[in-house]
C-alpha cells in the first residue's frame, strides 16, 4: 500500500495482520524479514505483529472470577509465571482474512479480520477482531493510521477480556546494528511500578531512567534500559471507555536520529504504552530461498512503542473495566504514526 509514493509505502502480511514495511523517504523504519515464512520460524520477538487476544502480561497466567469461574492460561513469560501477548500462539501468529482494500475516512487503506474461537488459548467466548490500516501524506509527512475493533460475537459466555496493539520495532538509523544515538521525547515519565515478576503493584510513580515529559534524551550504547508501561492517563481504571477511538489523540513519543534525519511521532487514544529499548532482543540469522544471509540482530536493535491499556488489566479485577466486553459492546483503539525526513 502506497502513501502516494514508492518511497513512502507500506507492506502488510496476513499473518498477524503484521507490518512488514514502513517506508519513509526510501528507508524501511521497522525491523522485518524479507520473506513471510520467517515470521513463523524466527519471530519469537513478535516483529510487526498484531498482539492479542490480550496485550502484555496476565499475572499468574490466570483469569480469576470471569463468568463466575477461573481460566488458566499458558505461562509463556520466560522465567516469570505469567501469560504474555495472548499465549503460546497469540493473534500475531494467526492468519487473518485480508488484506481487503478499503477507503476509510477518505484515504486508501486495507482491512484485516480474524475470528478467535471460544477456548483459543483458553480464553472464553468467540470474538471478532478488525484491523484497519490507512495511509496518507500530509505536509510532506508519511502517515499510517491504525484502528482496532473487537466484538464478542459468540454465545458461549456472558463476558470476556480483550486487548490489541502493534509490536513493531522501530529503527531510524537502518543498517546500524543498534539504535544508539536515537533522540527520544516521551509524553510522560510516569509508569506502572512492577513487582519481581514484571506485574504492576498498583502504584504509579516517576520512572527515574527518563527525564520529565517533553524533555528529549538520547539512547546510548546500553542506557537507559527501559521495558515499562508508561501512563498517559492515571484515571484510566475508572474513566477509560472500552472504545477509545472517539477520544483525542495524545502524543506518546517522538523519536529521531541525527545520522539519517528520520523522525517518527506516535499518537494514540490509548491511556498507556509499553516502551521497550529491546535489551533482551535476539533474532537469529536466516537464509532466504535465494541463499541470501539475513544477519542476526541483537539487543537494542529496535524500539518497541506499544499503545495499550494497563498491564494486567485483564487479570486485575479493579482494572478489568478497561478490557472486559459483553455482547453488544465494542472494544476499540486508534493510533497514528507520522514519519518524515529532514
Amino acid at each position: 500500500m502506497s502513501a502516494t509514493s514508492p518511497d513512502s509505502a507500506f507492506t502488510f502480511l496476513s499473518q498477524g495482520a503484521l507490518i512488514q514495511e514502513f517506508k519513509v523517504a526510501g528507508h524501511n523504519i521497522v525491523q522485518s524479514f524479507p520473506e513471510a515464512k520467517f515470521y513463523q520460524t524466527h519471530n519469537d520477538a513478535y516483529l510487526g505483529e498484531t498482539i492479542g487476544r490480550t496485550t502484555n502480561r496476565v499475572k499468574g497466567a490466570e483469569l480469576k472470577n470471569l463468568n463466575g469461574r477461573n481460566y488458566k492460561l499458558a505461562a509463556n513469560d520466560g522465567g516469570n509465571p505469567n501469560s504474555l501477548h495472548g499465549g503460546l500462539r497469540g493473534w500475531g501468529k494467526k492468519d487473518f482474512d485480508g488484506p481487503k482494500p478499503v477507503n476509510r475516512n477518505g484515504n486508501e487503506g486495507v482491512r484485516f479480520r480474524y475470528v478467535s474461537n471460544d477456548g483459543e488459548e483458553n480464553y472464553p467466548g468467540t470474538v471478532e477482531c478488525l484491523v484497519w490500516y490507512t495511509a496518507s501524506i500530509e505536509h510532506g509527512k508519511t502517515i499510517l493510521e491504525v484502528e482496532y475493533q473487537i466484538e464478542l460475537v459468540g454465545d458461549e459466555c456472558e463476558e470476556t477480556v480483550v486487548g490489541v496493539t502493534n509490536h513493531s520495532y522501530f529503527h531510524l538509523n537502518p543498517g546500524a546494528p543498534t539504535t544508539e544515538g536515537t533522540v527520544v521525547t516521551l509524553g510522560t515519565n510516569e509508569h506502572l511500578v512492577l513487582d519481581e515478576h514484571q506485574i504492576p503493584t498498583g502504584e504509579i510513580a516517576t520512572l527515574p531512567a527518563i527525564p520529565a515529559a517533553g524533555e528529549p534524551f538520547t539512547l546510548e550504547a546500553s542506557a537507559p534500559a527501559i521495558d515499562d508501561c508508561l501512563v498517559m492517563d492515571k484515571a484510566a481504571p475508572d474513566s477509560c471507555p472500552l472504545d477509545t477511538r472517539s477520544l483525542p489523540l495524545k502524543t506518546l513519543a517522538t523519536i529521531s536520529h541525527p545520522n539519517t534525519g528520520l523522525h517518527l511521532e506516535i499518537q494514540s487514544t490509548e491511556p498507556a504504552f509499553q516502551f521497550y529499548t529491546a535489551d533482551g532482543l535476539y533474532i537469529p540469522e536466516a537464509q532466504t530461498d535465494k541463499g541470501i544471509t539475513i544477519p542476526s540482530r541483537g539487543k537494542r536493535s529496535g524500539i518497541a512503542i506499544e499503545p495499550s491499556r494497563y498491564v494486567d488489566c485483564a487479570g486485575r479485577e479493579e482494572w478489568r473495566g478497561m478490557c472486559k466486553i459483553r455482547k453488544g459492546q465494542l472494544w476499540g483503539a486508534r493510533s497514528v504514526y507520522r514519519a518524515w525526513k529532514e
